[in-house]
């Protein structure tokens, strides 16, 4: 609904919807800064005194009086007591309509009044059809902005009007009653006999798709409203997600989480917009990615879709929320390492600090041994393992596409590329006392899988033009299948590159024949 003759050619009644998160209070905070603005949140008990107004007991002080009626005076002052008394208290609706009735009231003429702002924040949170009653009648605006239709006024409401409007004229009441046919309807409207809005009057609103079913809006009411999707997209503000010693690109896993949201749900409403969450410093930390973010994922998104989707694996295990918590006896310390196997099975893009976090799944000497204690060599293996990363991130396409979940670093080895997130997953690793490279399927359960690969072993090894060592792992409950590159020169700056193009050239032949044995995508 616009008016075309006052203040400017903006819809009167509009509600900016869409998912949460995607920058609609921002989008009216910014379009509203610097003008008048009132404020209200609908919710399951608002209604339609909370909303425009209604007797309500306020504490009052008045002068205190004798048995005779006197006012009690001591030392030349009157004495004042508080006291309960119940007075009509304007809400949001007339607080907003009495502020733009007088700015209409300043000014010269209609087009030059200032322009007032009733907010509601979560309209459909609340039940519309209660909340506004009667008011409703009035959101029809005629090509002035003005109210088509005026109503009657209750008893309270007129007697707060009569005395808020007290002493007001407005300039241009000839022009607003010809729009009527009735030369009183202005004197009507200050004398509190009748409610219609001005046109200097914006009521916006918001709605979260996601809440829709709270309290379904009619066709009706809906007609009344202008309305502006807000759609999800990349706030360019380089937020990340911490979790650890690693920053996850916060528009990547919205990117991600969202398709998948899409692909399950068949439904736009669960997604989740930029603004979902609030950083400090540019950083979700990993309590509130958890507690807010995961929890709305788990509690609000997913629960009715029974978490068949190889995202929410850990290995042969479902990642259920309590396991993005540790056992200890509090419950309370969150475990980063889960939180990392759900951003990796997603494929989010993610960084790594220069100060590693050693893998709970290391051998237990490598685990015993800490960072000050590892020798240059050691050290050297780190920064190879680094340098593996960006170069493969950077350099080929192909790998960081089929690639999609990578664990970190340790000062030993770099491991973990999945091929499937249930079923097994690549390995590159090297050992603290050798030279030497591994690559391997590593299966977390000795499973079928294990064995029907090995029974193609000869083929398999033969259309690689790789050996590998088939070893079952009983005391660990797993299986795995090792290529061995013996005396890699991991200190050589200079043929870095080209081994790093060997270890991902073996990697993607290794993943599609793997795949296509396991008729697993490759």
């Amino acid at each position: 609904m616009k008016h075309q003759t006052s203040i400017v050619d903006t819809p009167l009644q509009s509600i900016y919807y869409g998912a949460p998160g995607t920058g609609k209070s921002y989008a009216i905070k910014e379009a509203t800064r610097g003008k008048r603005v009132v404020r209200t949140t609908f919710h399951p008990d608002s209604d339609y005194s909370t909303f425009v107004g209604a007797y309500k007991p306020t504490m009052e002080e008045r002068p205190l009086r004798d048995l005779h009626g006197q006012k009690v005076i001591e030392n030349g002052e009157e004495i004042k007591e508080e006291r309960i008394v119940y007075m009509f208290v304007a809400q949001a609706f007339l607080q907003a309509y009495i502020n733009a009735w007088k700015a209409i009231a300043q000014a010269n003429d209609l087009t030059s009044a200032e322009p007032q702002y009733l907010v509601i924040e979560e309209i459909n949170r609340g039940n519309c059809a209660q909340i506004f009653g009667d008011i409703f009648q009035l959101l029809d605006r005629n090509e002035c902005g003005f109210s088509d239709y005026p109503i009657n006024a209750d008893a309270d409401i007129k007697r707060h009007l009569q005395k808020a409007f007290e002493g007001l004229t407005i300039a241009s009441a000839s022009e607003i009653n010809a729009l009527y046919g009735d030369d009183d309807v202005v004197q009507q409207a200050l004398a509190g006999e009748v409610l219609l809005l001005p046109c200097n009057l914006y009521i916006w609103a918001t709605m979260n798709t996601s809440d829709q079913s709270l309290f379904p809006i009619d066709s009706a009411f809906k007609r009344r409203w202008d309305w502006r999707y807000m759609p999800i997209r990349d706030a360019k503000q380089g937020w990340q997600i911490e979790v650890g010693n690693r920053r996850y690109d916060w528009w990547d896993f919205l990117d991600k989480i969202n398709a998948k949201i899409g692909s399950l749900t068949s439904s736009e409403d669960k997604k989740l917009g930029y603004y979902f969450s609030t950083p400090t410093s540019g950083a979700i930390d990993e309590a509130t990615f958890v507690g807010k973010v995961v929890f709305y994922l788990w509690n609000d998104v997913f629960k009715d879709y029974e978490f068949d989707d190889e995202i929410f694996y850990d290995g042969d295990m479902k990642l259920t929320f309590d396991k993005f918590y540790s056992s200890d006896d509090d419950g309370s310390e969150l475990s980063a390492r889960v939180c990392w196997r759900f951003l990796d099975n997603l494929g989010v893009v993610h960084e790594i600090d220069e100060a590693p976090i050693d893998d709970e799944e290391e051998e237990e000497e490598e685990k015993n041994t800490t960072p000050n204690q590892r020798t240059e060599m050691e050290k050297k293996r780190y920064e190879f393992w680094a340098a593996f990363l960006k170069y493969s991130k950077q350099t080929n396409a192909d790998f960081a596409k089929c690639f999609s979940g990578r664990k970190t670093p340790s000062y030993d080895k770099w491991y973990n590329f999945f091929i499937s997130t249930s079923e097994c997953r690549l390995v590159v690793e090297q050992t603290r006392t050798k030279n030497e490279l591994y690559l391997s399927l590593y299966f977390p359960t000795t499973t079928e899988n294990f064995y029907k690969l090995r029974e193609h072993r000869d083929e398999i090894e033969q259309r690689l033009s790789m050996t590998f060592d088939w070893r079952e792992l009983p005391d660990k409950k797993a299986s795995k299948i090792i290529e061995v590159t013996p005396d890699v020169d991991f200190d050589n700056l200079d043929t870095r590159p080209q081994l790093f193009d060997t270890i991902i050239d073996k990697l993607l032949r290794m993943r599609s024949v793997f795949c296509e044995y396991l008729n697993l995508k490759g």
